[in-house]
């Protein structure tokens, strides 16, 4: 669980009382690849932190899917519509290697909420994640494929180390073919 607290501590510093609430709370979960850890359709009644491994969110488009995001170790992920308002998720979370992570249920999220000091964490997460989303779309909105594949290769290394080239592919909005000629250019 060091991983968890000190990802929280860069945010917040956390006094013992709060430290010791986190480790009751947050329970370690395992997850084989290929396996769904959110589903579409189904309520996200958890926020998950991942330990160690991949997870791809994707969503079918004309029965088709397409990822949306890439995420790695020392990260969190949630389907957020669907967890903060308890509605069915519009999207899928797919493990791409074995997975360990530390889930956090709605109910004991609620409770951890009034330790102030975890309040505090979670308000600036939030807001930072609220951030880089918003810098994310308005970045990838005006960026030629080449651009969106330097820009992932910069900012998020991990995702090209670890994810499979057709899920890359799908995130830049390129075919495999494409991603191919586009990283032989690159290199």
């Amino acid at each position: 669980m060091t991983e968890l607290i000190n990802v929280i501590k860069s945010f917040q510093e956390l006094d013992f009382e709060t430290e010791q609430a986190i480790h009751k709370y947050f329970i370690v979960e395992k997850f084989k690849k290929e396996e769904l850890i959110i589903q579409e359709g189904k309520i996200c009644s958890k926020v998950y932190f991942i330990k160690l491994g991949t997870v791809r969110r994707f969503c079918l488009e004309d029965g088709i899917e397409v990822t949306k995001w890439i995420y790695t170790s020392n990260q969190f992920i949630t389907s957020l519509s669907s967890f903060f308002e308890e509605k069915p998720s519009f999207e899928n979370f797919q493990v791409c290697e074995e997975t360990t992570v530390y889930s956090l249920s709605y109910s004991d999220e609620q409770i951890l909420l009034e330790y102030p000091l975890f309040s505090k964490f979670h308000i600036k997460q939030l807001r930072l994640y609220l951030s880089k989303i918003n810098e994310f779309h308005h970045l990838f909105r005006v960026m030629n494929a080449q651009e969106k594949y330097s820009y992932l290769l910069h900012s998020f290394p991990q995702i090209i180390l670890k994810a499979k080239l057709k899920h890359v592919a799908s995130l830049i909005g390129v075919s495999q073919e494409t991603l191919s000629r586009i990283r032989a250019a690159i290199n």
